[in-house]
């Protein structure tokens, strides 16, 4: 099945970072404590939050890939997260969990991107859900 990538990206598109706390956005490259880097590599599942045609928040889970500069993510073509993609590239993602008194919560904000000339499916991205994808 042919699948389109989605990238959120930080750099020149202003991806941004936020964490619990009430703390203020931040530049995501400066960001990325050693902690938030260990669940980029760990965590199998985040979720892309999108926008429906009639403004209504659409979270998804979903398996990503981080390159150190966005997110990739896969997808079939046609989709609803597709769809909302073309039609306001605005989005965020989250990680699946926090803490039971909401710690450790990160939220990533930016504009997400459909790529058609990334590899399918990229190396790091097979790497990660090798074993997974198999199940």
């Amino acid at each position: 099945m042919a699948a389109s990538a989605e990238r959120l990206s930080s750099g020149p598109l202003g991806g941004r970072l936020s964490e619990s706390g009430g703390e203020t956005m931040h530049e995501l490259s400066s960001q990325i404590t050693p902690h938030i880097a260990k669940r980029l590599q760990e965590e199998a599942v985040v979720w892309l939050t999108t926008v429906s045609a009639d403004g209504t928040p659409q979270p998804n889970p979903v398996w990503f890939y981080w390159d150190g500069a966005g997110f990739l993510i896969y997808t079939p073509p046609a989709t609803a997260k597709l769809k909302n993609i073309a039609r306001n590239p605005r989005v965020s993602i989250n990680f699946e969990g926090a803490e039971a008194v909401g710690g450790d919560v990160v939220v990533f904000t930016g504009e997400a991107h459909v790529e058609d000339s990334l590899p399918v499916p990229h190396p790091g991205y097979v790497a990660k859900y090798k074993g997974a994808a198999a199940e």
